[in-house]
């Protein structure tokens, strides 16, 4: 991964100059790392794997290998050879697994909360490809979106102000979670894959359409109708805490 002068269209270098920029603020990627990355064969995973393989200008030389989880809803067979097939293309290491979490986390002893135990067991089986392929960075393709949207589950459902960080160490430390496209937007990585051709997979999961995650997304979109800066507020208000200001237990200190 040289860094050299290379061709692409304007977008191509906003996004690269933004995923660098995310690496480098927060530390992701150092000299000689394994990074592992997630492919959902949505428009973001692709579009990660695809700035992360090309030549980066600041970051260090590391690794690349990925990993498809093929969750076993209905087409997803189809699904898994199309993912296989363009990640051949890519000439780096890849795993795919196929696996029944989707059916299994809709089943009838698990209807009340499909999306956690999908979204475990998916999880499980990343973090066991990365202690095979020997990678101890994950990459995930949550973009800036995600972390607003996360921060307003957590807040309406979860009764807690958190949300996603870019860097997140697990397990001691053996393995950690890096997103590097914290700073990019959702829409830009949508207009990026089509401008790319990925071969984006239709959603297969059941509980997409009514998911807290949705709720959360059309309701951001019906306030930006009156407040169009009302995701940058949001994602400015995430770097601007007032901790004083906050509720603590045990009323004044």
């Amino acid at each position: 991964m040289e860094a050299k002068k290379e061709k692409g269209t304007k977008l191509y270098h906003h996004l690269k100059k933004w995923l660098e920029k995310a690496v480098m603020d927060f530390g992701m990627i150092a000299p000689g790392d394994k990074v592992l990355v997630g492919i959902s064969g949505g428009a973001d995973s692709f579009a990660l794997l695809d700035l992360l393989l090309s030549p980066m200008v600041f970051v260090p030389p590391f690794q690349v290998a990925a990993v498809h989880v093929d969750m076993g809803f209905a087409g997803s067979e189809e699904d898994r050879r199309v993912v296989e097939t363009y990640l051949k293309t890519r000439g780096i290491r890849y795993v795919v697994h196929e696996t029944d979490y989707g059916p299994l986390a809709h089943s009838e002893i698990n209807r009340k909360n499909p999306c956690f135990l999908c979204s475990r067991l998916r999880r499980k089986r990343i973090f066991e490809t990365a202690e095979e392929l020997r990678c101890n960075k994950i990459a995930l393709a949550h973009h800036q979106d995600d972390i607003i949207e996360t921060l307003l589950i957590n807040l309406f459902f979860g009764r807690e102000i958190s949300t996603m960080v870019p860097v997140q160490s697990v397990f001691g430390g053996r393995f950690h979670i890096i997103r590097p496209l914290t700073y990019i937007s959702e829409e830009l990585i949508k207009k990026y894959a089509r401008e790319k051709g990925f071969p984006v997979l239709p959603e297969r999961c059941p509980s997409s359409a009514t998911s807290r995650r949705r709720y959360i997304k059309e309701l951001l979109s019906r306030l930006e109708k009156e407040n169009g800066e009302i995701r940058h507020n949001i994602w400015t208000a995430m770097f601007h805490v007032k901790p004083d200001y906050l509720l603590k237990k045990g009323g004044v200190r």
